[in-house]
Order: C-alpha cells, then structure tokens, then sequence
C-alpha cells in the first residue's frame, strides 16, 4: 500500500470503521447490485443478459475491501434465493439461481474477495491498477460463469465463450475505464477533505 494513504480502501479513508457504518455499506453494496442488474439488456442468443451488475460488483469490492464485498455479494445471492426480485429482469428463486447464469453469482461472491484484497493492498490509487484489478476481477466472474453456463447448458467450452464471454467484452472494457477513473478521483477527494 501507497503509504501516502492512511486507509486501505477508499470509503475508510472518508470515515472511521464501525458496525453500524460497515452495515449500511454492506447494504449499500447490495442494493446497488440490485439496482444495477435492473439495467438489463436481454440477448437473444444467450441466456446470459447484458447488465450493470460487474460494475457494482467490481468497483464495490474496490471501493470497500473484501471483507464487506463479500458479506454483501452472499446476501445478494441469499435474498435472490429467498424469492427477493433482485436479479437481471427482477427475477428471483432458486431455480433462478442455480440456472444458467449460477456460476456468474458465485463468481460476484470470488471476485468480491480478489478485487477486495487488491484493493486492500493500495491497487485503486491509479487508473491503470484499478483497470488492471477490474480486469481480474472480470476474468474470475468469468471463469466461475462460463464454466457453469457449459456444464448447466451441456455446450462445449468454445461455445459457453462465445455465449457467456465474448459478447460482454466491450461492456466489461468500458466499466472497467470508467471504475479506473472513479476510484482514484475518490481517492484525491478523500486526501482533499
């Protein structure tokens, strides 16, 4: 970690840690992966829909460590299994959940944790660490995703690429550039405050 930072991730550079601060974080975190999977376009040739749900993911990890990243993409995935409509399209149950699209819930929970650490190490100060994390947090989503869509499809790997991965690879770029320019401009403002 850059030691001209006093806090790891950036949200505790703005306030002390506490247990009713950690909590409304957390909840934040999922509530905005809630909101973002509402901005869902469906494709025709793939189950997997096109959606903001990475850049919550992602960029939240970065932003609060991998600890409340964690905690919060696990309540996500319990509340969409509990029947809440918080998945792409305000699906729900879990059905949904172990659907074609299960393995990319399951990687929100691994890159949460990956981004998190990354964060947790002084990566989100610049612009190219943050892409770079964003980045690793994309190919873990993705490993987990398409691995599952091949095996829940019964489609070759080749396939579950080009169904599951390819098509979302511009998306995924343009999120990670603007994550790579938010988190650092947090970061200046919270060294300015």
């Amino acid at each position: 970690m850059s030691t001209q930072f006093a806090a790891p991730v950036v949200v505790d550079s703005w306030a002390q840690k506490s247990v009713a601060k950690n909590v409304v974080l957390v909840v934040g975190l999922v509530a905005l992966t809630a909101v973002c999977a509402q901005v869902s376009i469906p494709l025709w040739f793939t189950p997997v829909p096109l959606t903001l749900q990475t850049f919550a993911v992602l960029g939240g990890a970065a932003a609060l460590g991998a600890e409340r990243a964690v905690i919060a993409q696990v309540l996500y995935v319990l509340l969409a299994v509990a029947g809440v409509p918080v998945l792409a399209g305000g699906a729900s149950g879990a059905q949904t959940v172990v659907g074609a699209t299960g393995g990319y819930l399951v990687g929100f929970v691994a890159a949460s944790y990956v981004v998190g650490r990354i964060a947790q190490r002084g990566a989100t100060h610049t612009v190219r660490s943050t892409v770079a994390a964003y980045v690793a947090g994309s190919a873990v989503i993705y490993t987990f995703g398409v691995l599952w869509l091949a095996h829940y499809m019964g489609i070759s790997l080749g396939a579950a690429i080009s169904a599951g991965m390819t098509p979302f690879l511009i998306g995924d770029a343009i999120k990670a550039i603007v994550a790579g320019a938010a988190l650092p401009f947090a970061w200046k403002i919270s060294q300015e405050a």
